[in-house]
């Protein structure tokens, strides 16, 4: 089997057991081929959390799980130095926190302080922890799956523009229809007759994380022409210039997209184009990701807070605005 056919594999796997949230499926698999991270938005009860255990079930790596809270501190996440004496001899380790994992779920993650939201933000961007003067590497497969409720605020930090730009995209997830409701009743009916049987299947099937970076050396040589390359660079202009383009957009628009905004586009559009099974980048390519690339990087005036538009509207009139080259 080529890389290609291993991560499908695996897409297959997840999705057998998330019924009804196809795009957040995707979206994660983005996000392992990208080596980026992700942020999730949901209401509670829609597979964010079984999405993410799904994919440590089914891939050959470690998953840490933090639950957020008011009352954390950053050593909880990243470890500390801890005292150990023997034979009359005493000596500090480092014990590693749970952030030395390959896939993280941080839960809540809006519900933690600035300060472990800080420690986070540097495992996140620098792959590495500093504890006592002294960086730790993180494992090379490493990714951060961040979730927050859209719907409770209250008890909550909001998370900083600069730390929100961290995540390659934010992806927000929404009730699944009446036919795989029932699918998910029965699916859950099912793993509880079964639950031993089915853990043991899973065990075996197992991906090896060497498919993931032979996917991503693959999707490194996916071809971006210099008109999608172009229409890429557009896209952000027009959330950093929208007078440009429409002078009622500009009023919703208070700061545009972020240089790490066409990186991480880029890096989407690639690793979309690949799943899809071509050696180059489409418009159609750069559309289906857009919104999830600039949804977290954009930053709305006043006057669309005040109209209730959100972002996702925004994102759409730019990309009905912009043409390609």
């Amino acid at each position: 089997m080529t890389a290609r056919d291993d991560i499908l594999e695996l897409g297959k796997h997840i999705g057998q057991s998330i019924i009804g949230q196809e795009a957040m499926v995707e979206r994660l698999l983005l996000g392992l081929l990208a080596n980026g991270h992700l942020l999730v938005e949901g209401l509670p009860g829609l597979a964010k959390t079984r999405a993410i255990k799904s994919l440590a079930r089914n891939l050959n790596s470690e998953l840490s799980r933090v639950q957020f809270t008011p009352d954390l501190l950053p050593a909880d996440i990243t470890g500390s130095e801890i005292y150990f004496s023997e034979g009359g001899k005493g000596e500090f380790k480092f014990q590693q926190g749970p952030i030395f994992a390959n896939l993280i779920l941080a839960d809540e993650i809006n519900r933690a302080p600035a300060k472990v939201q800080s420690a986070l933000l540097e495992a996140m961007e620098e792959r590495q922890v500093t504890v006592g003067g002294k960086s730790y590497p993180l494992p090379q497969l490493f990714m951060v799956m961040a979730t927050q409720n859209p719907i409770e605020q209250e008890g909550t930090y909001p998370l900083p523009e600069a730390q929100l730009d961290r995540f390659l995209m934010h992806v927000e997830v929404g009730y699944p229809d009446e036919k795989s409701e029932a699918a998910i009743m029965r699916l859950n009916r099912d793993e509880e007759n079964a639950a031993h049987g089915s853990a043991q299947h899973a065990a075996a099937q197992r991906l090896d994380p060497h498919a993931v970076f032979e996917a991503r050396k693959q999707i490194g040589a996916i071809a971006v022409s210099d008109p999608v390359e172009k229409y890429i660079v557009a896209l952000v202009f027009a959330t950093r210039y929208p007078d440009r383009y429409d002078k009622d957009l500009a009023k919703l628009l208070q700061v545009g997209v972020s240089p790490r905004g066409v990186i991480g586009l880029d890096k989407v559009s690639r690793a979309h184009a690949w799943l899809k099974g071509r050696d180059y980048v489409t418009p159609d390519d750069v559309k289906a990701v857009v919104h999830d690339v600039f949804r977290h990087r954009l930053i709305l005036s006043y006057d669309a807070h005040a109209s209730n538009t959100g972002a996702d509207q925004v994102i759409d009139r730019i990309v009905e605005q912009v043409a390609v080259s």
